[in-house]
């Protein structure tokens, strides 16, 4: 029997016409199709494809174990997770073995900071893998902003909220451009990096990067809390004719 092969296929930032084309051949054609999901939520990768999947597909919900539930400094956190990965792994290994092809849904692009990594590096030496780049998030938020974010010599720096405050202060104070993602819950310590670093005034944030309910506006203006979807961006002002 011929083994099967796993595709990462990335969506791009959320609107199904920014999608590529062979991911868009791929979604239509899968026959299993895998995303992974919040417990209780349909999953915004679902979300992404809703009117295009074929009627026979049989759907793989993964849905995460953990969330915000445990801190990222938890050592229960990395092991509950890890967990989570291998079982998801080895269901789609026995579905590739057994001669499937399966398509694994990916919100932006595959290998930029997404969950599809921990199954690709699980499963890339058992049965062949194939991933399919598409635009990242960060792309779809500064076209959303109608900026440039880099010029010339620029250096474009990409930092996770959830880093140290001190950390973040540093690092944005040293980059031309940047890009902040994995906001949620820290919203208020990037703020207040961004002000010791004295550029918050430069902040942009965007929510929903090209999808229905895009939003974009100065950081500065925006309340205390935003969802899950948001990309805080500084842009550059470097060197232009």
């Amino acid at each position: 029997m011929s083994v099967g092969t796993v595709h990462g296929v990335g969506l791009g930032p959320g609107a199904q016409d920014l999608m590529s084309v062979r991911a868009d051949r791929l979604v239509r054609s899968a026959r299993h199709v895998a995303y992974f999901r919040k417990a209780g939520r349909s999953g915004q990768a679902r979300a992404i494809v809703e009117g295009m999947l074929h009627p026979d597909a049989v759907e793989i919900p993964m849905e995460y174990p953990v969330t915000t539930e445990i801190p990222l400094s938890d050592p229960r956190y990395n092991a509950v997770l890890s967990g989570f990965y291998t079982a998801c792994a080895d269901h789609l290994l026995a579905l590739a073995q057994s001669g499937a092809d399966v398509v694994v849904l990916c919100e932006g692009d595959p290998f930029f900071y997404g969950s599809f990594m921990h199954l690709y590096t699980r499963l890339k030496a058992a049965v062949p893998v194939a991933v399919v780049p598409a635009i990242t998030g960060m792309s779809g938020a500064w076209t959303a902003t109608g900026q440039p974010i880099t010029w010339g010599d620029d250096v474009l720096t990409v930092l996770m909220a959830t880093l140290p405050e001190d950390v973040l202060a540093t690092r944005i104070a040293a980059t031309d451009a940047l890009v902040v993602m994995k906001i949620g819950r820290n919203l208020s310590k990037l703020k207040r990096a961004l002000h010791a670093a004295g550029r918050l005034e430069e902040a942009w944030i965007v929510e929903y990067a090209q999808m229905p309910q895009q939003r974009v506006q100065r950081l500065s203006e925006a309340g205390a809390v935003t969802p899950y979807f948001s990309i805080v961006l500084i842009h550059g002002q470097g060197r232009r004719p």
